[in-house]
This record gives C-alpha cells, sequence and structure tokens, in this order.
C-alpha cells in the first residue's frame, strides 16, 4: 500500500524546550549583539532586521538548553530541510501506480467471477452432455428388445430452466470477458469504460465506486478545502446542493469583478455549513483559499510529466455524473483565471508511494512551506515579525520555533522597557542611555584589548589641589578645596583626644581626598566620512573611537569637552546622541580637511584656559576645499587644495591648537601632506591600523590630559 505523507513538522524540529523555562530576555545582552550592526549602518531598525535574521546568544550557563535563539535565517534552513526531505522520500508516478494497482486489482476480482460463472456453464454443459448420451443408449438397448414396451425418454428439464439458466449466464460471462479483453491499455480510458460496466462480482464493483469517490473528492478539494458534507458522502442531495453553491458563487464573482456588492453575508447564510469549522470570514479569503487549492492541485500536475499529466485529468473530470455541475466547475475556473494560480514545479527524486488523496494533501503541505518561507523572507527585509503566521510555523516546524518567535518580537519591547530605545513616530531610536550603553560596550571593548597588551591606561602620578578626587587623603593645608575625608578626619580626633563623646574636632583633624591636577581639555574630533573609509574597512573602528571617547571623557573627566566633526566633500558637526547614526557618505566625493579644521577653529575659540586640541582620523589625503562656500574636489589633490588646508593648519597653530593625527593608510600622498602639517603645528602622528586605533587613540588622549606639577 502507498504510504501516507508525514507532516513536515515530524522532521527537523527544534529542540524541545519547556516555555515556561524559556530564560529571560536580557536587555544588555540584546544591545550587544545590535551594536556591530548599528555602528557599522547607524540605522537601529537596520541593525535589528539583521539581529532578528542570524538569531542572538542567551546569556545562560555554557551547554544550557535554550541559549541560543534561531533566527529568521535558521527558520528558513529548517523550511528548505523540510522540503528536501519530502522531496527525496516520494515519487509522483506513484499516484498513477496506485490508481493501476486498484484497477487491477478489480479487474482480477472481476475476471475470477466471471471465469467461475464460465467453469459453471461448462460443468453443466458436460452433465447435460453425459445425461443426453446415457438416454439415448438406454433407448438403443430398449429398441433392441423384444419385449419392450415402445416409448421414448424425455432428457429436457421438466420446466426448461436450467437450460435457459446455463444459457444466459455463458452469454453474460462471454460478452462481460470479450468487454474487459477490450478495455483501453491506459488507466483513464480503463475508468472512463468501466463507468458503465454492469459488474458481476459485487467487491469489485464497491472498489471502483470507491475509487469514483475519491476522484471525485481530489476534484472537488482542487477548488475547495474544507467542503466536507460534500467531500465526505456525495450523495445526490450533496450534489444538488454543491451545484447551488457554485451557482451562486459564479454570481458573486461576476458582480465582483463589476464592482458591485457580492452579497457575501447573504451566501454564507446559505452555504456556511458547507466550508467546515473554519468558514471563510470574507469574499476574498475565500478567493484567497480557492487560489491556494487550484495552485496545490496545478503542482501536482506539473510534477508529472505530461502523459501521467493527462492521465490524471482525464481521470478526474467528469466524475460528477452532473454536466450542470460540471458546467459550473468550468465556469468557476473561467471567472477565477485573474488569480493566475500556476502551481509549482516539484522535483520529487524519492521512492516513496501515494495515493491520489496523500498526494493532494502533501500539495498542500508544500504550498503552505512555500507561503510560510515567503512570510519569512519578507519579514527578514522589512522587521515586521508580526506578519508571520505563528500558527502554521508551529504546525510545520513544531512549538518550539513559535517559542522562538515570539522571543523575537519581544526583543524591542525588552529594550523600551529598559529604556534604550523609544518610539519616534513609526521608527524607533535610541534614548541618551541607549547611546550611553553603546559607547560603555566601545570603551570597554577597546580597554579589554589593552588589558590583553598589557599597556595600561597610562596614570600619571602627578597630584594637586585641583582635579580628579582620589582614596588617598592629605593633611587639609589653606586654599585646599575642602574635600573632607571624614573617616580620616574622626580618627584624629579620637587619637588626639581619646575615645569618648562628643568628638571635638580641631583644624589639625582635617583631612582632606588628595586630586590629580589635571588641566581642562577642549577636543574635536575629526572623523572621515568619506567612502574609502568604509571601503578599506576603516569606518566602523573610527565611529567606535568616537563612541569610546564620549563615554571617556563624560564618565571620566566630566570638565572636558568633546566636539566631534564629520567631513568628506564637506564637513558638519554631529552630535553626541547621533553618534551611534553615523554614516559615512556613499555618494559625496572628497576629503576636506579645509572645512573640518574651519570648524573645530571656530568651537576651540570658545575655551580659552586649558589645552585646546584637534584629532583626526583619516586614511586619505586632502582632495576637496572651499570656495564660495560650495566644494571643490580634486584626485590627485591640487596644489590649491593643499594651500587651503595648510592655511587653516597655521592658524590653528598660531591659536596654541594642536593637531594630532591617525592615519589609517600609508599612501605616498597622504604622508606627504602629513609631514607638512607637522612641520607647520608640532602635533604627533600615529601610523595604526583600523583594529587598534581605538588602543593607540585612548591611551594617547589620556597620557597627554594629565599635567605634571608634583604632589602636594
Amino acid at each position: 500500500m502507498p504510504n501516507q505523507p508525514f507532516r513536515a513538522g515530524a522532521f527537523n524540529r527544534y529542540s524541545r524546550w519547556d516555555g515556561s523555562q524559556m530564560p529571560e530576555l536580557d536587555a544588555d545582552r540584546i544591545m550587544e549583539a545590535l551594536s556591530d550592526d548599528l555602528m557599522e549602518f547607524g540605522d537601529l531598525e537596520q541593525a535589528m532586521r539583521y539581529l532578528m535574521q542570524r538569531g542572538m546568544e542567551r546569556d545562560v550557563e555554557p551547554g544550557e538548553e535554550g541559549s541560543y535563539i534561531p533566527g529568521l535565517r535558521d527558520m528558513l534552513k529548517q523550511l528548505k530541510d523540510q522540503r528536501n526531505q519530502q522531496l527525496e522520500r516520494y515519487d509522483m508516478s506513484s499516484v498513477l501506480d496506485d490508481i493501476r494497482r486498484q484497477l487491477n486489482e478489480i479487474l482480477a476480482l472481476e475476471r475470477e467471477t466471471i471465469k467461475q460463472w464460465q467453469d459453471q456453464q461448462s460443468a453443466s454443459d458436460a452433465s447435460d452432455r453425459f445425461m443426453k448420451n446415457l438416454k439415448e443408449d438406454i433407448k438403443e438397448e430398449i429398441d433392441k428388445s423384444d419385449n419392450s414396451e415402445s416409448g421414448t425418454i424425455d432428457n429436457t428439464p421438466k420446466d426448461g430452466s436450467d437450460g435457459f439458466s446455463n444459457k444466459l449466464l455463458g452469454d453474460i460471462s462471454k460478452n462481460n470477458q470479450t468487454f474487459l479483453d477490450n478495455l483501453p491499455p491506459d488507466p483513464a480510458g480503463k475508468v472512463r469504460a468501466l463507468e458503465s460496466y454492469e459488474f458481476l462480482n459485487t467487491d469489485a464493483q464497491k472498489k471502483f465506486l470507491k475509487l469514483l469517490d475519491d476522484l471525485r473528492k481530489s476534484m472537488t478539494r482542487s477548488y475547495f478545502k474544507d467542503v466536507q458534507d460534500m467531500v465526505n458522502n456525495m450523495s445526490a442531495g450533496d450534489i444538488e446542493r454543491m451545484k447551488h453553491m457554485l451557482k451562486d458563487l459564479n454570481k458573486m464573482l461576476v458582480k465582483k469583478i463589476a464592482g458591485e456588492d457580492p452579497g457575501f453575508e447573504t451566501f454564507m447564510q446559505k452555504y456556511g455549513d458547507m466550508f467546515g469549522d473554519n468558514p471563510p470570514k470574507s469574499l476574498d479569503e475565500l478567493l484567497e483559499q480557492i487560489q491556494q487549492q487550484m495552485a496545490a492541485t496545478q503542482s501536482l500536475f506539473n510534477s508529472m510529466s505530461p502523459e501521467q499529466q493527462q492521465q490524471l485529468q482525464d481521470m478526474m473530470s467528469g466524475k460528477f455524473g452532473d454536466p450542470e455541475l460540471e458546467h459550473e466547475l468550468a465556469q468557476l475556473q473561467k471567472e477565477l483565471q485573474f488569480l493566475n494560480p500556476q502551481g509549482k514545479r516539484y522535483n520529487f527524486s524519492g521512492e516513496g508511494e501515494l495515493d491520489l488523496q496523500a498526494a493532494m494533501e502533501l500539495m498542500r503541505e508544500m504550498q503552505e512551506l512555500d507561503a510560510l518561507e515567503q512570510q519569512i523572507q519578507k519579514a527578514q527585509y522589512d522587521g515586521k515579525m508580526d506578519n508571520i503566521d505563528a500558527d502554521k510555523l508551529e504546525e510545520l516546524l513544531g512549538e518550539d520555533a513559535r517559542q522562538n518567535l515570539e522571543q523575537m518580537q519581544k526583543l524591542m519591547k525588552v529594550l523600551e522597557d529598559a529604556g534604550y530605545v523609544r518610539r519616534d513616530g513609526e521608527k524607533w531610536e535610541l534614548t541618551p542611555r541607549g547611546s550611553r550603553n553603546l559607547g560603555q560596550k566601545a570603551l570597554g571593548e577597546i580597554y579589554q584589548r589593552l588589558k590583553k597588551q598589557n599597556m595600561g591606561n597610562h596614570a600619571t602620578p602627578e597630584e594637586g589641589r585641583f582635579g580628579e578626587r582620589m582614596e588617598e587623603s592629605k593633611p587639609y593645608e589653606f586654599g585646599d578645596p575642602f574635600h573632607l575625608h571624614m573617616p580620616r578626619t574622626m580618627r584624629n580626633a579620637i587619637n588626639r583626644e581619646g575615645p569618648g563623646a562628643p568628638i571635638r574636632l580641631q583644624t589639625e583633624d582635617f583631612e582632606i581626598y588628595r586630586s590629580e591636577q589635571i588641566t581642562q581639555t577642549a577636543t574635536v574630533l575629526l572623523v572621515d566620512l568619506s567612502w574609502s573609509m568604509a571601503l578599506r574597512g576603516s569606518f566602523q573602528s573610527a565611529k567606535k573611537v568616537a563612541m569610546a571617547l564620549h563615554q571617556l571623557i563624560t564618565s571620566t573627566y566630566p570638565r572636558d569637552s568633546l566636539y566631534v566633526v564629520g567631513f568628506s566633500a564637506f564637513a558638519k558637526d554631529i552630535q553626541a546622541h547621533d553618534l551611534a547614526y553615523l554614516q559615512y557618505d556613499d555618494y559625496l566625493l572628497g576629503t576636506n580637511m579645509q572645512h573640518a579644521l574651519i570648524l573645530a577653529e571656530k568651537k576651540l575659540a570658545k575655551h580659552q584656559q586649558g589645552s585646546r586640541q584637534i584629532i583626526m582620523i583619516t586614511d586619505g589625503e586632502p582632495t576637496a576645499h572651499l570656495e564660495d562656500g560650495h566644494p571643490v574636489f580634486a584626485y590627485p589633490p591640487t596644489p590649491k587644495t593643499i594651500a587651503k588646508t595648510l592655511r587653516e593648519v597655521r592658524n590653528c597653530t598660531t591659536k596654541g591648537i594642536t593637531i594630532n593625527t591617525f592615519m589609517l593608510d600609508e599612501s605616498f600622498y597622504l604622508k606627504a601632506f602629513v609631514d607638512q602639517m607637522t612641520r607647520i603645528n608640532g602635533g604627533r602622528v600615529f601610523y595604526t591600523e583600523p583594529h587598534n586605533l581605538g588602543e593607540y587613540l585612548l591611551v594617547d588622549y589620556v597620557q597627554n590630559k594629565k599635567k605634571r606639577l608634583g604632589r602636594h
């Protein structure tokens, strides 16, 4: 017997996991998983889409189940595996083989009965011939006897029935034998011919009627998914009601095409019970169901050879025995041509057998796999996870797949509850807390690499009256900031007077916290936003450094000032809360250092106390300058561009602004320009790679932040 198809969900399900035990999502872990993509592309929603595509690790114990949330790519792979397993398992030609097998069984039973009838007739004829010969012999002996009385022996049955029955039996069996011997060779032709055949074997007749019923059901399911009453029984009343339903459905389609109210509610009041436990809620939904069913049937045909297609089509058509009903079905198909249910061809390569009903169910399941795959693929690009059919996902991939989908749908809500993101109209954006989280992560990554390299933070020992408080203390001196170290002060008083209450403080008891004497520093960070930065893989590193430096200054050196200026064809201010969204310029050509230095000089002009510096991160020489407020681009750099840029270097130098350059490329032109700039300004130059840019820049900032003044 042919195999019944297993539900696709029986294969390759996710590992079992009790949803009640599902670890809670951690907002910090989500932000960590988002950070690289957010740094790279400067788009929170795009970063979230990428996270949903690839999945993420949970913060659980190593090896603990549920440590990984599969992403959309994992789901797509699961669906692909499901499809491939089915394709490698079944042979669609087995559908016709099954029908051939059923026909062979039916014909074998019928031929056996014909043979029995023929054998019975032969036996009866032999008996009649024996009795006739016997009677003739007896009659001869009697005729020879002189003492016998004349007479005849009647060898004809008294009622004449036996002779008639045997003759009729023989005629019927002979005619049926001839009919079967002349059946068409193809299964469809056999089915059509046997529809008018009078079976002698009742079991054969029952099996053939069941085959016809299965073909009728398959024909019905070609259009309707859940028309249960009609499909299960197909009585005369069901066929008549189906005919009326099809007439009304075709009328609705005509009205819909004409732009009129089709009257769907009235239709469902009359026929709603025919559409199962979950009837369609609108005409569009009903048409979508019909489209899916027609596409599934067409897929079955497409997955066969042309000869097999024709055979199956011929067998399924005209099985209702009602020309009017057949006409309404043909009309429905004509009206639905605008839906274009082409169906997909599936290349089955297995050896598993299927009957027609199982094949129809398998095609429906393959269509569901395709539809779910399309939903997931769409969600990969628009990020709308709610458009994925969770019920169908659970049906095809298991309960765990649904739970993981629900977890992915919660990611933004978890971040929102943690205060890391917020809604801005239809879009999500980072909150200041979220930006700080990214900056802290970037800073932590740099310090972690420094720790591994044993470079340390290069803190200097200088101490003084003003600056950052330390845990060490010193006796108070007149003029010192009164940052009282209370435990040491109380201990001094007790040591002086001994234990007791009240404790009386004197001037010599006071101790204050020591502090590092540091200068206030105003810094402008110039970040190259030209396309070459992204091309060479430098942009993300520069962006991380900017966020790390901002976090370092705001958390450790709050009296310092930091400005960020991005530059490509022209320069522009970048606010701290926009650093996470910073992107390189795809379409603007040029590296306009001149404009960047002009903006930096204006910002530093507001700071007359402390040190002032410009930190420039770039991978190329200046290739643009301003003329009448508009950028002018040229590559290789023109003398005019070089001259205008160096003029701004001189302006900065005369105002005591140091320019430190972090070079991410060692091209001839860049080296030549930086040499000129260094001779003018006296700043330092660092040749570094993107992966260690952060270590170089932050160590340099901290080392040169502190002023050596000695201890007090």
